[in-house]
């Protein structure tokens, strides 16, 4: 019998690919905290979650009307997102280095913690193999 590493990983791979896509984005927004004009970004990844688990499920999302959502190209890159500033910088830069700093750094605990996950799963899976 073939293991199914889709089925036995769960969404869990896709969380860890999203958390490093996010922590590019956070590096980027750190990169140009000083870049006159430059607008923080991010990705919104409940929705990149969402996504992830239309595709793991296997259930395709199909329009009952016209005037629903078209989700068929859903499956792309996830869509970089706006940050609304608090205080935004007279040189027109959306960036706040505490505030991002701080997103970066939840970012990789979560990354950790969905590494931790997987590096769980895939011990309890090759002990399932060598029948121990």
């Amino acid at each position: 019998m073939a293991i199914s590493f889709d089925k036995a990983l769960g969404i869990h791979e896709h969380a860890l690919q999203a958390r490093v896509q996010r922590a590019e984005v956070l590096a980027n927004n750190l990169a140009n905290a000083d870049t006159p004009g430059f607008k923080a970004r991010d990705l919104d990844f409940q929705a990149m979650m969402e996504q992830a688990k239309g595709q793991v499920s296997g259930l395709p999302m199909s329009r009952t009307n016209d005037r629903h959502l078209d989700t068929s190209g859903a499956s792309g890159s996830p869509e970089l997102l706006y940050r609304t500033p608090h205080q935004p910088s007279i040189d027109g830069n959306t960036v706040d280095s505490q505030e991002e700093q701080s997103r970066f750094m939840r970012n990789a605990m979560d990354y950790q913690a969905s590494f931790q996950f997987l590096s769980s799963k895939f011990s309890g899976l090759t002990k399932a193999i060598k029948g121990e």
